[in-house]
């Protein structure tokens, strides 16, 4: 498994991730790993406009009504 080295890091920063780790039961690393991991499965731009266009594809011909007036009668009743 690969390594990574994050140098100058503020000492704020450790002392809030050290705080993060303790409330979640894990090492200053593990929480590290998690977050930095967390951050790598978000979709770049790109990934998330391509699925946009899909679904505009998908949706492109359908109608749709307006909900705003099945939630106006809902709250009336």
């Amino acid at each position: 498994m690969a390594q990574l080295l994050v140098r100058d890091i503020k000492p704020e920063t450790i002392n809030r991730l050290k705080d993060r780790a303790k409330q979640h039961n894990r090492s200053l690393q593990g929480e590290a790993k998690l977050i930095l991991e967390e951050a790598a499965k978000k979709m770049t731009m790109e990934e998330f406009k391509a699925r946009a266009q899909k679904w505009r594809k998908r949706l492109a011909g359908r109608k749709f009504g307006d909900s705003a007036e099945l939630i106006r009668e809902d709250r009336d009743r």
